[in-house]
């Protein structure tokens, strides 16, 4: 073979070679849509596509009929997008296709008003690459049962001041001024609000993050949603209470989204169940924790804190994703007495409920440990982590499993909240008004009727207005239809 033969082979060699290298490459650069899963919500629904490898994605809605499409450049379908559950989301059909000059076309037909958003998300501990379309419904509540507006109203006055007792603790700071006012003395009593003391029951992770998952594959997803359920069923069977569940079915929410709704339904106090693992099998038993601002109190709390945190980088929260939250406004001084009063309450709160799940469960800890959870920074809703039990343990996996003891924990729950709630009312509940109104004396007494002010009923009793006030534990001279007072010898 001569000179020119062999340069002429070895150029056809190297052509073929690099033809082959530039196939490989494309072949790799080609996304396939391994698998569809659909999350549905009372105020959104989020698409997942689990995908080889990254794609991108341009999604954009059409009129008439209403649709959605999603087009991944040099994608491929490898799944069948009928078997997807679409009912209680805003989709009525899936149809897929290749696009015009290549790639995946998705074709969402819609039965709703939708406002889309769309995002890619590199692999996790959990999943590989992932395209996430969120739908979100406007004008739904996130919240299937949300709070009635006039008590909506009522807590935002007992807020304002709350606000403007801990405003007037600082040095030199103005107090929020109140709504203008009749004087009191002429004022009409008004009816005792009676309202009912909302607990926020955050069941933990949920839709593509399952949580913990046990040696026999219980999801802890499954298991927490269950107990709060039961506990919202206490909750809602008690006279005085009402429950607000954050999560009511398969789907996920972020983790500060879970207290700006709690805040949003005007909450009391925010519970959230979990039921998580450990490195090892061997730990097991209940735990409480409360939000620690200085470092957590043990090894192990700080460990389900940062494991906790991660939630939302495995459900996949967009980091554009704006959620305001109080911590933007309260500031300095301010903020540091507002969550010392929100931490000496979770505390407190947990000390009781502790106490009562150590009666259905073995404990872990025997105090209210305290750690980071984001889900527990609201400065100003007293807040709680409950770890029900260790999934990663087989027995306390089997038991978590069983009803019985999931209705147990759940009654140990509000037991504990109940017991705290009956000794500290909030002022315009029915609890308060229950106490204010027990063990009276039968003698001198006088129910407040419509029109009755304290001065004019002082004086029909001939009784100093001072004396009254002192006979009921009254600081001023607002008082309430239906409220009972204790009238004094003259």
């Amino acid at each position: 073979m001569d000179m020119n033969s062999t340069i002429s082979h070895l150029a056809r060699a190297m052509v073929a070679g690099c033809l082959t290298l530039v196939a490989g490459v494309s072949s790799l650069q080609a996304a396939t849509v391994e698998s569809m899963r659909l999350w549905s919500a009372p105020d959104h629904a989020r698409l997942v596509f689990d995908l080889s490898a990254a794609t991108s994605a341009n999604v954009f809605a059409l009129d008439n009929p209403s649709r959605l499409v999603i087009d991944l450049d040099d994608s491929q379908m490898d799944t069948d997008a009928s078997t997807l559950p679409l009912d209680g989301s805003a989709i009525d059909a899936v149809r897929t296709g290749v696009r015009d000059g290549g790639g995946l076309r998705v074709v969402l037909e819609l039965n709703r008003e939708i406002s889309p958003r769309h995002f890619t998300l590199p692999p996790n501990d959990q999943y590989g690459h992932r395209l996430v379309v969120d739908m979100e419904y406007p004008g739904e509540s996130a919240v299937e049962n949300p709070i009635d507006p006039i008590e909506a109203m009522i807590r935002d006055q007992e807020i304002m001041a709350r606000q403007a007792n801990v405003q007037a603790q600082v040095p030199g700071s103005e107090a929020t001024p109140m709504p203008d006012q009749a004087p009191t003395e002429v004022q009409p009593a008004q009816p005792h609000p009676q309202r009912d003391i909302i607990i926020a029951i955050d069941a933990g992770h949920g839709g593509e993050d399952p949580g913990a998952i046990g040696p026999a594959g219980t999801r802890e997803k499954d298991v927490v949603l269950e107990i709060a359920r039961r506990l919202a069923a206490e909750v809602n069977g008690t006279n005085g209470f009402k429950a607000v569940l954050i999560r009511d079915g398969d789907y996920f929410i972020g983790l500060r989204q879970r207290t700006q709704l709690a805040r949003e339904q005007k909450a009391d106090f925010f519970v959230s169940i979990h039921a998580d693992a450990f490195t090892s099998p061997r730990p097991q038993g209940s735990s409480v924790y409360a939000l620690s601002q200085r470092g957590a109190t043990s090894e192990t709390a700080q460990w389900l804190a940062d494991s906790e945190n991660r939630s939302d980088l495995i459900g996949g929260v967009d980091g554009s994703l704006s959620l305001r939250d109080k911590d933007q406004v309260l500031r300095g001084v301010l903020l540091d007495l507002t969550m010392t009063a929100t931490l000496n309450d979770s505390l407190s709160i947990g000390g009781q409920v502790l106490e009562q799940l150590g009666r259905v469960n073995r404990l872990h800890k025997s105090r209210v440990e305290q750690a980071g959870f984001m889900v527990l920074k609201s400065p100003d809703i007293p807040s709680l982590l409950i770890e029900v039990g260790f999934i990663s343990n087989p027995e306390e996996e089997r038991r978590l499993r069983d009803p019985a003891h999931q209705q147990g924990l759940s009654t140990a729950i509000f037991s504990g909240l109940r017991e705290h709630f009956e000794r500290n009312p909030p002022p315009a509940s029915l609890l308060a008004w229950q106490r204010d109104n027990q063990h009276r004396p039968t003698g001198n007494e006088y129910r407040i009727r419509s029109g009755d002010t304290l001065s004019a009923i002082a004086v029909r009793h001939g009784v100093p207005v001072n004396q009254l006030r002192q006979a009921n534990d009254l600081n001023g001279d607002v008082i309430r239809v239906g409220q009972v007072l204790r009238i004094p010898s003259s």
